[in-house]
């Protein structure tokens, strides 16, 4: 399996300047494969120590934090010379032993020359929760789910995901018809590792949804297990009213569709926990598309998406028989899964952030608007190939916007205003948009 991913970390490792690196993603994402995948292929050795439940890391860590001691600990619990010019060390559920997160200060202020990667479950929730590493020290990055492209290589269809890559679209628009099918695939599959994985290997879409119900039932056991008992009823509750708020044509999130007259205080911490956990993805609405787009967010009116379409799906309870319907499948939950979808294309592209706009009447939505160097571009999301664009031309009109873009089941065009990117072919809007 390839991950995008890797080339970032080959970056990290070419760095005169680098950090021990923290990994940030989703329980089951791939954190740990990756970082012993990164190791194997690019090192001469690669020390792997997992701190879960690690009772010698925990003592060892509990004393001095000077590098030469630590390195001499690490070397006898990895049975292996850690050389810092072949090694990897790897530091996995590293939020287990918080002294090991506050050890990477010391390594990098008196023992930069050693690689470290860092990842854990729930390394959010403890990053947020007052553990001593001082900001600046390390490095950081994000390990979502797989993307389109990843799961096109995954499944052996190697060749659509290089025919994208090349932007010629008409050559594209050849092949329309089977790169729709694999793209709902895709989000009928989504891209957990293990689950893209199996339906490689067997392409059977039940097995795919047992799979994805197991990773749900581990995402609520982390709740009890590591949440505060007094949020973990509203965490619950929270979490499986993300379908129900994606349901609705404003998809705006409203607490009391967690329950009758819930309010915005009682949740607003369950709802920071799922956020530092990797489990949803929040989208603020802004008032104007100024620059820069993060001084005009409205944080009392925001969207809530899943981490993985594919587990949106499960939680829905989506029936595999949508996979051999004509296009509909595009359209359940009023173009929710669509709309997911682009999302995490959108949050795979480095240094992009969307945010979504309505007019004060709220007569006209678009989707995502994001900042592309010194330009806000506005960004509609067609689920069908109906291309009716009413608030798109709104806010074109209200913004005297240049330009525009529109991704949907319909081919590539320019109409100078307005560019029609096909949704199988988000992953191109970098290129595509340029400077």
């Amino acid at each position: 399996m390839f991950r995008e991913a890797i080339n970032q970390l080959i970056a990290w490792k070419r760095s005169a300047y680098k950090k021990p690196l923290i990994i940030h993603g989703a329980r089951q994402v791939g954190k740990t494969w990756l970082m012993k995948e990164f190791g194997q292929k690019y090192y001469q050795h690669c020390a792997y120590i997992n701190f879960d439940n690690n009772s010698r890391m925990n003592d060892l860590f509990s004393g001095s934090l000077d590098t030469n001691h630590l390195i001499k600990g690490l070397q006898i619990e990895t049975g292996q010379i850690i050389r810092a010019d072949n090694t990897l060390l790897i530091f996995d559920e590293v939020q287990e032993v918080p002294r090991a997160l506050t050890s990477l200060k010391y390594f990098n202020e008196n023992a930069p020359q050693y690689d470290i990667l860092c990842a854990g479950s729930l390394l959010g929730i403890t990053l947020h929760s007052g553990t001593s590493f001082p900001v600046g020290k390390v490095d950081f990055m994000d390990l979502p789910p797989l993307t389109f492209l990843e799961f096109l290589r995954a499944v052996k269809k190697e060749q659509f995901a290089q025919l994208l890559e090349t932007q010629d679209f008409s050559m594209i628009k050849s092949f329309k018809e089977p790169l729709i099918q694999l793209l709902k695939e895709y989000l009928y599959v989504g891209g957990m590792p293990e689950v893209v994985d199996r339906y490689a290997k067997n392409v059977d879409p039940n097995e795919v949804r047992l799979i994805q119900n197991n990773i749900l039932e581990a995402y609520e056991q982390d709740f009890s297990k590591h949440a505060p008992a007094d949020i973990v009823p509203r965490l619950r509750l929270l979490w499986r009213s993300i379908p129900k708020q994606l349901a609705r044509e404003n998809r705006k999130f409203v607490y009391g569709l967690i329950r009758q007259g819930a309010r915005a205080r009682e949740y607003e911490l369950a709802l920071m926990w799922l956020q530092d956990a990797g489990l949803i993805r929040r989208v603020n609405r802004i008032e104007k598309p100024g620059i820069p787009l993060s001084a005009y967010q409205d944080f009392s009116a925001f969207k809530v998406y899943f981490v993985d379409t594919g587990l949106l799906g499960a939680m829905s309870q989506l029936d595999p028989k949508v996979l051999l319907e004509e296009n509909q499948f595009f359209t359940e939950f009023k173009g929710a899964l669509t709309e997911q979808y682009v999302l995490q294309e959108l949050q795979a592209i480095k240094n992009l952030h969307s945010y979504y706009w309505t007019a004060q009447n709220a007569m006209a939505e678009v989707d995502f608007v994001f900042q592309w160097n010194s330009h806000i571009l506005p960004l509609e999301v067609k689920a069908s190939e109906n291309l009716q664009s009413k608030s798109l031309k709104s806010y074109v009109q209200k913004y005297s916007c240049k330009k525009a873009l529109r991704t949907s089941l319909s081919s590539y065009r320019d109409e100078g205003w307005l560019i029609n990117i096909p949704l199988y072919a988000i992953s191109q809007l970098p290129k595509i948009i340029g400077e």
